[in-house]
This record gives C-alpha cells, structure tokens and sequence, in this order.
C-alpha cells in the first residue's frame, strides 16, 4: 500500500484538508454543534468546542496510525469550511467513509462531490480493496449519495442501511 495520503486534495469546487486544532472553533460553530446536522450521524452533536478539540486528537491519532484519515470540506472559490469527510480504516485494504455537511451547503452537490472523491482516492491512490458507507435509517437524502457514487445497498441493522462498495465494483463502472 502506498505511503500516507496528502494532507490536502482538490476537486472541481471543493479543497479537502486534514483538520487542525485551530479549526475548532469554526467546525463547532458550522456543524459540529448543530443538532439538525449531527441527528442522523453516528456521533453526537458537539456541546463545546472542547468537544471538538477532542474530535481533533482523535484526527490526528488515525492519521498518525493509518495512512489518511477525516478531511474538512472546504470551499475552493472562497475557503469556506461546509462539512467533514475522510477515511476511517479497518485494515490497510478496507475502509469506512461518510461525510456531514452544514445547513447552508445541503442540496448543492458536494455531498456527491465528496463522497465521489474519498472512493476515487480510496480505491485508486490508496489500493483499498473494499469501502464501507451507512446511514441512518430514515436519512433517504444520504441514501441517494450512496447510491449516485456506485455503492450498493448491504442490507439494513438497528436502524442503519449498510452500503459497500469493492474496488472491482467501481472499476467496473
């Protein structure tokens, strides 16, 4: 597998880039803490931006161990921070991923935009074998990004829709 990812990816209108500590105050304030954003993710709303700071350590911890790890998302035009992403490893060939925007980005395309780069990094840069997606059960909009970047349905456990996709699978498409 090749070594670490670049802290920084680009896109048509997006710029990923690892989070750092100073970023905290900006991803509590934009998402991080917003109920109606973090009601359907696997992680609770952030109730202080030490919250966040935590959520920070644990960023670099994975990119400390693994060769990636969560990316924000930012606006290439303007430098707007709208969301979060990344790569959340299980072993060196298989991979979670997901992604939570800000109110105010919702509906434009860069969930799709995101999610789209994360598999095309995972599977052609990094050699990732396999990448993992869920959401909550009732979350019909992240369904549909799911879908739009090739992963297939899995099947449904406690309330979550399990997608995966294989590297064959996206070659394939």
């Amino acid at each position: 597998m090749p070594g670490k990812a670049p802290e920084r990816i680009e896109t048509a209108r997006l710029v990923l880039r690892r989070p750092r500590l100073p970023d905290a105050a900006s991803m509590f304030a934009r998402y991080a803490g917003d109920p109606e954003v973090t009601r359907y993710l696997g992680w609770g709303t952030h109730h202080s931006v030490q919250d966040t700071r935590a959520f920070i350590d644990f960023c670099d911890q994975e990119w400390s161990r693994w060769p990636a790890g969560p990316y924000m998302i930012e606006t290439r035009a303007d430098g707007t921070l709208i969301g979060g992403t990344g790569l959340g490893f299980e072993t060196r060939k298989q991979a979670t991923t997901g992604y939570v925007l800000a109110r105010d980005a919702w509906g434009q395309g860069y969930a799709t935009e995101a999610l789209a780069e994360m598999v095309r990094f995972g599977f052609a840069v990094l050699g990732l074998q396999q990448i993992a997606d869920g959401c909550d059960a009732e979350n019909t909009a992240s369904a549909r990004v799911m879908e739009k970047c090739g992963f297939q349905f899995e099947g449904e456990h406690d309330g979550e829709r399990r997608y995966g996709l294989s590297a064959a699978a996206w070659q394939a498409s």
